[in-house]
């Protein structure tokens, strides 16, 4: 680990936004998953969360290369439990559907803590989201075809939420809690000496200011 990588990690983790997320309602297409993925931790998405019984986007589909080692991931078996577990965290829900009284997607306010609900390339989104969400929103459309790919839209959205809370200034300094803080900047700079700590049921080391171990925390696993 060298200070230079250090400093970088540290500098994209003080810009995550624990305020804002999305929701993926079965979406199939690995390739759709890891574009959303990717757009996602450019915009400085902390944990996103997805619908899919028995896990099997999180097995199957949560695959974009570097992306998803950035991102964390809540999965929900239904939409009710997705909408029961995002209400209880006080979360707007903002669902990307066509319909009448949908909005313009740059007219929502997403300074808010928001989360912008996807649904799949065939079915679109069930309609319990539908129907829980707080609005519906829709990227305007001047040509023949009737909408976006769901990773196009998903980025269309996400960076008009960027520029609202760029000017905002949520992205200056870090707004995740200390301790959350502390945790994922270990595991972003030391992933497997992370790894093997959680395995072995022992705290993280501190790391000191250029990055480098305090202490070797695999010397005791070693010792054991």
């Amino acid at each position: 680990m060298t200070p230079e990588r250090f400093n970088k990690i540290k500098t994209v983790l003080a810009r995550r936004q624990p305020d804002l997320t999305v929701l993926t309602d079965n979406i199939h297409k690995s390739h759709n998953i890891a574009a959303i993925l990717r757009t996602c931790d450019a915009v400085g998405i902390h944990k996103i969360h997805a619908i899919s019984p028995n896990g099997q986007i999180h097995r199957h589909h949560m695959v974009s290369g570097g992306s998803r080692r950035w991102i964390n991931t809540a999965l929900h078996n239904n939409a009710s439990d997705a909408v029961t577990n995002l209400r209880k965290e006080g979360w707007q829900l903002i669902a990307a559907h066509p319909a009448r009284t949908s909005l313009d997607y740059r007219a929502i306010d997403y300074t808010k803590k928001t989360a912008i609900i996807l649904g799949s390339e065939l079915e679109g989104l069930a309609s319990q989201l539908i129907d829980e969400a707080d609005k519906a929103v829709i990227i305007p459309m001047e040509g023949m075809v009737a909408s976006l790919n769901v990773s196009v839209a998903a980025a269309l959205i996400l960076y008009e939420a960027q520029r609202q809370r760029s000017n905002a200034g949520l992205y200056r300094e870090s707004r995740l809690p200390t301790k959350e803080y502390e945790m994922t900047l270990f595991e972003w700079a030391y992933p497997e000496i992370a790894e093997r700590c959680r395995n072995h049921a022992i705290p993280y080391p501190s790391l000191n200011e250029d990055g480098s171990l305090a202490k070797n925390p695999l010397i005791k696993i070693k010792e054991d």
